[in-house]
């Protein structure tokens, strides 16, 4: 049974990125139309002006209601994401780079330095000297190694990218590790701002325990899983001592409770998915806001004897579902909802565009299925949440009036559904988010259409394998753009998903809160974080 349990366990950690979803969340934005013309505004960014934030105040405990509370501190046992588990994490751990949203680019944070050879094929890391971690024992380029290795032996989130991209990871002394890659990629930085880059001691694994001892500005005080993680400001931590004396992470459940909580002074931050519920907090709190490519997703199962098997299949799928109804039926209108991957509000839109709904050209394309033996029966799987129930029922009845015979089975919880869609497989189209980021989309992407990343959708294809080799290692912008615009082509030919929009999230704080970091995906750095008094 522990093998069964550790088994399960990695599968919920790789489908997490897509939870949100699954549990029907609606992703925050504004209206938009099929093609999502209507996205305008910035991807990432600060919300509202708190002015200048004076010296630093030492002391207090800041209280992060955050999207979904932690289990584990394991970074191969949860996804190293923002609302799954990154902030907490990255608290603990730290990270060997971090994104600056003011550069724009990936910085040294744990590490002292990063470069790329001019063949493009090793990068060499420099480690900031004198680190320990919280047990004392040094943070070396050993530590490291061994690290990334657990990582990568336990699979953890995008451990399928590294093990395909880097051909070795060897520490050359005890302040230098050497990554040798298999080809060229530009942004290998990106990877390690995630889960490989937050390095569990060598003293953290003793057997079947694991204790979370890191090189983090904080550490373990007291988890109660999925209810309550406290963390201690570290005096010995590399950067200083943090301002903060501690860090409490909490449990709300509802996003309108987490905004009641923050308006009262029950905490601090809180983490928001819903449209409503961000476009409120905006508008009263300051916070960070990023948007997501691929955020709402129309997962098909493509496995033999499935009916996704058969492209006429998917492609009717693609035709029969205006997202704008979705949109106005399941979401209020307030998603920004199209069939494009990458809108005109990423930086990575192109000149091809995603397909506009065709009712005609649905039915025709069932019914040449049909005439080969399809009996145009599909289940539909959503999880029991009134949410998701709703976008249920507008996918289900969009597919029946253009001749499908759609079913909604519900399961009871987001575990449930995890199981029943990556364990068992046991769906023809279920609700989805892959939660590309704009500034790395290529990591995003593999995890979700790679054919080594065991992808949910059984995608195996060579093609697309290529595409995302060219977008791993376009040496500019401009290559990077070709690839990705072909990759547009090659969903809207195959159509092994179904796009359906994108999506915003927004961590909000209150006026006296600052120096909270956002890291890439949203993952929050606190070293530098304080509470004016």
């Amino acid at each position: 049974m522990k093998l069964q349990k550790s088994w399960l366990a990695r599968i919920v950690a790789t489908a997490a990125v897509g939870t949100m979803a699954l549990a029907g969340c609606a992703n925050p934005a504004t209206s938009g139309n099929d093609n999502g013309s209507s996205a305008s505004s910035a991807a990432h960014g600060p919300i509202g002006d708190q002015g200048d934030p004076g010296t630093p105040t030492q002391g207090g405990t800041l209280s992060f209601a955050s999207y979904s509370p932690v289990s584990s501190l394991d970074p191969t046992v949860i996804a190293a994401t923002a609302p799954t588990g990154g902030t907490e994490m990255a608290a603990v751990y730290d990270v060997l780079m971090r994104y600056d949203y003011g550069s724009q680019t990936f910085e040294p944070q744990l590490a002292q330095s990063l470069e790329e050879s001019p063949d493009r094929l090793t990068w060499t890391m420099r480690l900031r000297e004198g680190v320990r971690f919280s047990d004392g024992t040094p943070f070396d380029a050993h530590a490291v190694v061994a690290s990334i290795d657990r990582y990568n032996t336990r699979r953890g989130l995008y451990a399928s990218l590294y093990t395909k991209m880097v051909r070795s990871t060897t520490a050359k002394d005890a302040s230098t590790v050497e990554f040798r890659l298999e080809q060229p990629w530009s942004n290998f930085p990106g990877i390690l701002a995630y889960g490989h880059g937050m390095i569990v001691a060598p003293s953290a694994q003793q057997g079947d325990t694991f204790t979370p001892i890191g090189a983090g500005p904080f550490s373990l005080v007291n988890l109660r899983p999925q209810q309550e993680l406290e963390l201690a400001a570290r005096p010995d931590y590399w950067g200083g001592r943090p301002h903060l004396d501690g860090l409490k992470f909490v449990a709300i459940a509802g996003e309108q409770p987490k905004i009641e909580a923050l308006r009262t002074g029950g905490v601090h931050m809180i983490y928001l998915r819903n449209a409503e519920t961000v476009n409120a907090a905006t508008a009263e709190f300051p916070g960070f806001i990023s948007t997501f490519s691929g955020t709402t997703i129309g997962q098909i199962n493509s496995a033999p004897g499935r009916p996704g098997a058969d492209r006429r299949v998917r492609q009717a799928m693609a035709y029969a579902i205006d997202t704008d109804i979705v949109n106005q039926r399941a979401r209020g209108g307030q998603e920004i909802m199209g069939t494009d991957l990458f809108q005109p509000w990423s930086q990575w839109s192109g000149s091809t565009t995603g397909i506009t709904p065709d009712p005609a050209k649905a039915k025709q394309l069932l019914d040449e299925a049909m005439a080969d033996g399809f009996d145009g029966k599909v289940t539909y799987v959503g999880i029991n949440d009134p949410d998701a129930q709703e976008v249920a029922l507008a996918v289900q009845a969009q597919l029946n009036a253009v001749g499908f015979d759609a079913t909604i089975e519900y399961t009871s919880s987001v575990p449930d559904m995890v199981r029943r869609l990556y364990a068992d497989r046991n769906f023809d189209i279920a609700l989805g988010g892959y939660n590309v980021s704009d500034i790395e989309p290529a990591i995003g992407l593999f995890n979700a259409l790679h054919s080594t990343s065991n992808n949910l959708i059984g995608l195996k294809n060579p093609v697309m394998d290529g595409l995302l080799d060219d977008v791993l290692s376009a040496p500019d912008t401009e290559t990077g753009q070709r690839a990705l615009d072909a990759i547009q082509r090659f969903i809207n030919e195959e159509q092994s998903f179904l796009t359906w929009g994108a999506g915003r999230t927004y961590v909000a704080w209150s006026d006296n809160v600052f120096g909270a970091d956002p890291s890439i995906d949203q993952i929050m750095l606190f070293d530098d974080a304080f509470i004016r008094n």
